[in-house]
């Protein structure tokens, strides 16, 4: 397929899909009140514009979320109790009913895609800021949707989507279709409750899996599940379209979501690349004829599967809410699709027709959006969740936006989804916003939990994304490239050890013997790091840092490497400033001039955190042996603990039982998603710490192992 080319564009839509005036005037009820049923970073996206429009909001917050961002945005906040207050329909229909507000926005997720809680705001005479309820429940269960599709003629994905859902049925069912297939909830969404089976003997393990996690995510009905022909090189390409209720529909581009980690989007861009303008335009026309088909109104967002290996493509779901990744669909557009929301939602007219949003597309070129999760990628992308000690952002501008619901302070609960932001950029075609994109990561700074932003750094520079050669299966197929192997330069090692040096008044006595700080005495001070970099080609190999001081920001330094000779850098100038936690530093060595931020966790002061050369590095300080076993810091041997905080799912295991390295032990779930905790060693189970249903905080032993059958 050749890349898209604007100029290529020759759309000629019928009448219906040019026009959004009439010689009619609709009836119009402006909203100026509003309602937002939905937390962090799109609570605040459709706060900010409702302000701008001179709307006025009320927000909802639970307990975790008491002191977020979203909770204070507006003097107007409703406390919800528990966490799953989101989810509570009636009562947040009540609450709006009860304080007199026109209108309800309900973000995505939790009750957005909800038909019965669109129709309780109807019957209550409260704007529902989407489509009607009858167009959600159509398009929202995903078995009837591809009903109402294959009667339209837009093409779908050979499956089963019945009522045999009897695990015997579900098998037969999938050995009619063929291996491998995917299961998915009919109320799923953001890869929830999702299994791809590459065989029989795995399919009923991963139904009991997916159901699971579909019912703990969507509640009642979310177990029934759809069986589809798993396509093995798909791509996700999906058709932003509006419609409102005078019979106008557009569609806003379509957008690439093929970069993907769990089902769950990483990445996303428009246009598509490598897609041709046949087909593109089909796209569009196949996603108007879905939303029409229901007498669609609002925002909604069509999917497809496109086959690599065919170039065929087939409808796979239609979301019935504005998408997380919408802001890609505005860069590329110049809207503000909330604003459209509102306004359609009033009764008024599309304010621009599909001719007018093909120009623009036309006009400015390409867009990139990365979600920024807590996470960590090196380790399966097994969420993580904390207090942001410190969160450095890039500069936004026109053309690089940010959307957060965080600020540094703020505390990522394992509560939610792990989604800290969404940084969006735009250029004047792909290949410039790839650069912007990389360039605005590399501003990134955050300490205090995991994050995926090295993960997208790499991503960004890997030939194959570049190229736009994207699918689904993207990660996997690049694995080696995405986390080859890091080597941890000396330099970043001295900045470390001056950081250090810079924030410790020079009269205090650490465990090393040595004085922190800077002085006129020259004598050598020397600092042990451990790498804690998992891609580190040494993770975990002791660095010894000996500095002296010259004169006043004069340092020799010598750095020594186990089997190495040491390294030694002369007459360095050096230039920090120091607060409680974090150390700024300029420093040149021989041939350059190297910017550092040195950050300590408080929280854990052996830990620490060096960002130089747009590269985050985590290291730790070494205590000697002698001061461990003074204070009682011999770590846990033999056993595994919770990466997070979680609540244990199953044991996977009995005590007394041989297990191989690899193996699983215990699964957990937290932010609503499944983790399998596997055995990191060969050896024989002593001790499961936890039984089924019981919370535990991270680092919180889950397993212990026989200690004298304990092998690496």
């Amino acid at each position: 397929m050749r890349s898209f080319k604007a100029k290529h564009l020759r759309w000629r839509p019928s009448s219906r899909y040019l026009s959004s005036t009439t010689s009619t005037q609709p009836h119009v009820t402006p909203i100026t009140s509003l309602l937002i049923a939905n937390r962090g970073e799109i609570s605040l996206r459709i706060h900010r514009t409702a302000e701008r429009l001179g709307i006025k909001t009320t927000t909802l917050y639970t307990d975790p979320d008491a002191t977020s961002q979203h909770a204070s945005c507006s003097p107007h906040s409703i406390g919800l109790g528990a966490a799953d207050g989101y989810l509570d329909g009636e009562r947040i229909v009540r609450l709006a009913k009860q304080y007199g507000i026109q209108a309800l926005h309900p973000g995505y997720g939790f009750l957005s895609e909800n038909s019965a809680f669109a129709k309780r705001c109807e019957e209550e005479g409260i704007v529902f800021v989407g489509p009607p309820a009858q167009a959600m429940a159509d398009m929202g269960d995903k078995a009837r949707s591809k009903e109402i599709m294959t009667k339209a003629g837009v093409p779908c994905v050979p499956g089963y989507h019945g009522s045999d859902q009897g695990e015997a049925e579900l098998l037969e069912h999938a050995k009619q279709i063929q291996f491998p297939v995917l299961l998915k909830s009919v109320k799923g969404g953001g890869g929830k409750g999702m299994r791809i089976v590459m065989e029989e003997g795995e399919f009923l393990q991963q139904l009991k899996s997916a159901r699971a996690e579909a019912k703990a995510s969507f509640g009642a009905g979310g177990e029934v599940m759809l069986v589809e022909k798993y396509i093995v090189r798909p791509r996700h390409v999906e058709v932003q379209v509006f419609a409102d209720e005078h019979g106008n529909c557009v569609a806003l581009g379509e957008r690439d979501c093929s970069v993907q980690r769990r089902h769950q989007k990483i990445l996303e861009e428009s246009p598509a690349p490598d897609l041709d303008d046949v087909t593109r335009l089909d796209l569009w026309e196949k996603a108007r004829t879905a939303a029409l088909a229901v007498g669609y109104v609002g925002a909604g967002t069509v999917e497809f599967i496109l086959d690599k290996d065919t170039g065929d493509f087939y409808f796979m779901e239609m979301n019935t809410r504005l998408q997380v990744e919408h802001p890609v669909s505005e860069m590329v557009t110049g809207t503000d699709l909330v604003e459209w929301q509102f306004r359609v939602a009033a009764g008024e007219r599309l304010p621009l027709t599909q001719k007018e949003i093909m120009e623009r597309i036309q006009g400015r070129g390409a867009a990139i959006e990365a979600r920024i999760y807590a996470e960590n990628p090196e380790k399966g992308f097994i969420p993580d969740s904390g207090k942001l000690i410190r969160l450095k952002t890039p500069k936004t501008d026109e053309d690089v936006r940010i959307d957060a619901g965080f600020v540094q302070g703020d505390t990522v609960t394992e509560a939610y989804d792990g989604m800290i932001a969404k940084l969006i950029v735009r250029g004047r075609d792909r290949e410039t916003a790839i650069r912007k994109m990389e360039l605005a990561l590399r501003d990134y700074e955050v300490v205090g939990l995991s994050t995926n932003i090295e993960f997208l750094k790499r991503l960004c520079k890997t030939p194959a994304f570049i190229e736009g050669d994207v699918e689904t299966g993207f990660i996997e197929k690049w694995k080696a490239e995405l986390f080859d192997p890091v080597t941890i330069q000396p330099e970043v090692y001295v900045q470390a050890a001056l950081g250090i040096f810079a924030s410790q008044p020079a009269e205090v006595e650490q465990p090393l013997g040595e004085s922190f700080g800077f002085g006129a005495s020259g004598s050598v001070r020397k600092v042990l790091f451990k790498s804690l970099d998992v891609l580190d080609q040494k993770e975990g190999e002791m660095v010894e840092v000996g500095i002296t001081q010259k004169g006043n920001n004069l340092f020799d330094v010598q750095v020594t490497r186990k089997g190495e000779e040491a390294q030694v850098f002369e007459d360095l100038v050096s230039s920090p400033t120091s607060t409680s936690d974090v150390s700024s530093l300029v420093t040149f060595f021989p041939h350059t001039r190297i910017e550092t931020t040195v950050v300590q966790d408080p929280n854990n002061d052996n830990k620490i955190t060096i960002f130089q050369h747009g590269l985050k590095t985590e290291l730790s300080l070494v205590s000697p042996t002698w001061y461990e076993k003074a204070l009682g810091l011999k770590e846990v041997t033999a056993s595994v603990v919770a990466p997070m905080p979680c609540k244990i799912l199953r044991n996977e295991v009995k005590e007394g039982d041989t297990v191989t390295r690899g193996a699983p032990l215990v699964v957990i779930e937290s932010m609503k998603m499944e983790t399998v905790i596997r055995s990191p060693q060969d050896g024989v189970i002593k001790k499961l710490a936890h039984k089924e249903g019981d919370k535990c905080k991270a680092g919180t032993v889950l397993v212990v192992f026989e200690e004298e059958n304990a092998t690496d």
